[in-house]
């Protein structure tokens, strides 16, 4: 039998967690169902007492979700995860199922908006106490350390700036005081970038993302050790229910088979139009990891393969050139999404982050003038035109 743990990423994504029905179909198979029948009463005791293998009911464990999961556990080097409605339901499960009143969560402030509004504004209403730092600044991580801190949690490269945190230094101090590591690893992928390798504890997707890559469907995954695992999420996630549906299993398992290839050509066509952005007049500054004048071009070297799909750059003429720049665009199109095969850009003081104060969004270094760029499959010649014509009609 084939150890699929020992193959190649590229295998593992198109041959992974296949559980084959008796028909033997080629593609995995969609389970439809929301449970499962046992020939006697004593079967069904057997399976509930967890003596006897089996599905029980699609909002615990359902096979084709099952497959997703464990190609995800292989590609990420995972003992065990599970897949969630989407990749806010994966971030909030992963951390309020191993907290409670008076533990203390210690947060980069460089965060998505709903992952901030989650640590900022819904765990103090359990009595979680929680503290925003600078993450790439690791003395900060130690600094904001108390007694009861429980959780680290952070993105890196972040939405939207793309700044990078140390993620090796940050899980070797969690270690080193009993801390748990959560990473959302949403922007680098698993194709990217490993945390776990790093020593990262805990790994949130949002599979909506690259994992789909085609504007689909939604959801997310949480992956961790087994005991992790067994001792936090699975009851938690059990009783609150949130399960992703079979037919977004079955999408993105779909999804899967060609991450690889989907991220190494997006990642090559970002680096292009990144090179591309930072040699126009109008445009005051390109944040890519990817090139050597990010503020932490070194620190990408080190923890991830290649600079990303993404791009922030900041026009100078503020909101209204960004909004003028952002409708005259002819092939890039307007959203909120990321990770797409379509190139999609967003101006995040307006879209992602708006709900953040003013002052807040200053702190992650969002101006009027940034705009945020998930860079797709086109030819990278017809994205840097289309970016060109922009800019004319822009005026700017």
């Amino acid at each position: 039998m084939v150890d699929f743990s020992k193959l190649h990423p590229e295998t593992q994504l198109v041959q992974g967690g296949i559980n084959r029905s008796p028909y033997g179909e080629t593609s995995e198979s969609l389970f439809l169902t929301q449970g499962f029948v046992y020939e006697t009463a004593e079967a069904a005791e057997a399976r509930f007492k967890g003596e006897e293998p089996g599905f029980i009911y699609s909002r615990y464990a359902n096979p084709t979700v099952d497959m997703f999961e464990k190609r995800m556990c292989l590609l990420e080097g995972a003992e065990d995860a599970r897949a969630t409605a989407s990749g806010m339901a994966a971030v909030s499960s992963a951390l309020l199922c191993q907290l409670q009143a008076g533990d203390h969560i210690v947060a980069a402030k460089q965060l998505f908006g709903s992952c901030r509004w989650v640590v900022e504004t819904l765990a103090p209403k359990y009595g979680i106490e929680t503290t925003l730092i600078d993450g790439t600044k690791t003395e900060q991580w130690e600094a904001a350390c108390k007694a009861n801190t429980k959780v680290f949690f952070f993105e890196s490269p972040t939405n939207p700036m793309l700044a990078l945190i140390d993620i090796a230094a940050v899980a070797k101090l969690a270690k080193s005081k009993g801390v748990t590591t959560v990473i959302d690893n949403v922007f680098a992928t698993p194709v990217l970038q490993k945390p776990l390798e790093l020593g990262i504890d805990v790994v949130c997707y949002s599979a909506t993302k690259h994992i789909d890559g085609q504007g689909r469907c939604l959801g997310g995954v949480v992956l961790s050790s087994k005991e992790w695992i067994d001792e936090n999420l699975h009851d938690y996630f059990r009783h609150t229910g949130p399960s992703m549906s079979p037919f977004n299993a079955w999408t993105l398992l779909k999804g899967l088979e060609t991450l690889s290839l989907r991220v190494e050509k997006q990642t090559d066509n970002a680096g292009k139009v990144a090179d591309w952005l930072a040699e126009q007049t109008a445009i005051g500054k390109v944040l890519y990891p990817g090139r050597d004048d990010h503020p932490q071009a070194e620190l990408a070297r080190q923890q991830m393969k290649g600079g990303s799909t993404m791009i922030c750059f900041e026009m100078k003429g503020g909101k209204a050139a960004a909004f003028a720049f952002e409708n005259a665009l002819e092939i890039i199109r307007i959203s909120n999404n990321l990770g797409d095969a379509k190139s999609l850009v967003t101006h995040p003081a307006t879209t992602t982050h708006k709900n953040l104060s003013e002052e807040a969004r200053l702190e992650q270094g969002i101006l009027p003038g940034s705009v945020r760029l998930s860079v797709g499959l086109e030819h990278s010649d017809d994205l840097i035109a289309d970016l060109a014509q922009a800019l004319e009609k822009a005026g700017a």
